[in-house]
C-alpha cells in the first residue's frame, strides 16, 4: 500500500501551469479559425487602397469639408498622407469596432459557448488566463492596424510614387522618413486600440452576451465623441479615451511633431489599459463559470 501511494501522481492544483506560449498559441488558433475576424481584418486593409483609387478619380476641391475632407484633400498626390488619413479615419469606429469585437469573443464568447468553464477549471490561474486573453485582443489590434498600415504605405507608393512624400508644411521626406513617421502613428493607434480592448475585455467578463459587449464600447465611443464637443463639460475632455483621435495623428504630418499630444494620448490609453485589466482580473478571480 505504501508503494501505490508513493507511485501515485500528485494532484493537480490550480497552482499548477501551462506554459504560456503554448497558451497563446492555443489562444491565436482559436481567433483565427473564426470566419469574422478573418472577414473584418481582410476588409480594414482594403481601405486604404479604396480611398487611394477614389482619391485618383477625383479632384482635391472636391472632397468635402471638415478635417477629414481636409486630410482626404491633403492625401491626393501625397503617398505620405494616405495610410495617416486611413488609419484616422477608422479610428473613429472601424479600428475599435475590431477591437470591441475580440474583446467580447475572448470572454463572453467563449462564456456563450460553454468552453470558458473549461479555462476555469483547468490547471491555468486566473492571470495568466487574462494575459492570454489580453495578448490574443492585442495581437487582433496591432494586426489590423500593421494591415491597413502596409497596404496604405504601398497603395501610395504604387499611385504616387517615391516623389510624393511631403509634410503640410512642406517639407521633403525620403521614404524612410515617410515610413518612420507612419510606424509611430501606427503604434500610436495600436496603443488606443488595446485601450479599447482592456475595456472590451473588462465588460465581457461580467456578460455571455458578446454583442452587449460590443454595443457598449460602441456605445460609449459615440457618448466619448459627444462629451468631446460640449464645451459645458470641458473639465471632462482630459479623461476621455478618444479625446485627441482625430488630431494625434495627423501630428506627424506637420514640422515639427507634435510630441505632446501623441505622449498625452498614450498615457490615458496606458491608464484605461490599466484600469480595465483590473476589473476584469478582479472579476475573473470570482467567476466560476
Amino acid at each position: 500500500m505504501t508503494h501505490a501511494l508513493a507511485a501515485a501522481p500528485a494532484a493537480r492544483t490550480g497552482q499548477d501551469s501551462v506554459g504560456l506560449l503554448r497558451l497563446y498559441r492555443a489562444e491565436l488558433r482559436w481567433i483565427f479559425r473564426r470566419p469574422r475576424t478573418l472577414a473584418v481584418l481582410g476588409l480594414l486593409a482594403l481601405i486604404p487602397v479604396i480611398i487611394g483609387v477614389a482619391l485618383t478619380l477625383v479632384d482635391a476641391s472636391e472632397t468635402s469639408g471638415g478635417q477629414d475632407g481636409a486630410l482626404l484633400a491633403s492625401a491626393v498626390n501625397n503617398g505620405f498622407i494616405l495610410p495617416v488619413a486611413a488609419l484616422t479615419m477608422t479610428l473613429a469606429l472601424l479600428l475599435p469596432l475590431a477591437s470591441a469585437m475580440a474583446g467580447a469573443d475572448a470572454i463572453a464568447g467563449e462564456a456563450a459557448h460553454g468552453t470558458l468553464r473549461g479555462w476555469l477549471v483547468a490547471p491555468v490561474g486566473r492571470g495568466r488566463l487574462l494575459a492570454i486573453k489580453a495578448f490574443g485582443v492585442a495581437t487582433v489590434s496591432t494586426i489590423a492596424v500593421l494591415a491597413m498600415t502596409f497596404t496604405g504605405f504601398v497603395t501610395g507608393l504604387i499611385i504616387s510614387g517615391t516623389d510624393s512624400m511631403f509634410t503640410l508644411t512642406g517639407s521633403t521626406l525620403s521614404v524612410w522618413d515617410a515610413l518612420g513617421r507612419i510606424l509611430l502613428v501606427a503604434a500610436w493607434v495600436i496603443l488606443q486600440l488595446w485601450a479599447v480592448g482592456a475595456v472590451a475585455l473588462a465588460i465581457s467578463s461580467f456578460t455571455e452576451h458578446p454583442m452587449l459587449v460590443v454595443a457598449s464600447v460602441l456605445a460609449g465611443t459615440i457618448v466619448f465623441t459627444i462629451l468631446g464637443v460640449l464645451d459645458a463639460v470641458s473639465w471632462l475632455h482630459p479623461f476621455l479615451l478618444n479625446e485627441n483621435w482625430s488630431q494625434a495623428p495627423a501630428s506627424v504630418l506637420m514640422d515639427p511633431i507634435d510630441t505632446a499630444m501623441l505622449g498625452e494620448g498614450a498615457l490615458r490609453a496606458a491608464c484605461y489599459i490599466a484600469i480595465g485589466l483590473s476589473i476584469a482580473y478582479a472579476r475573473l478571480t470570482t467567476r466560476d463559470g
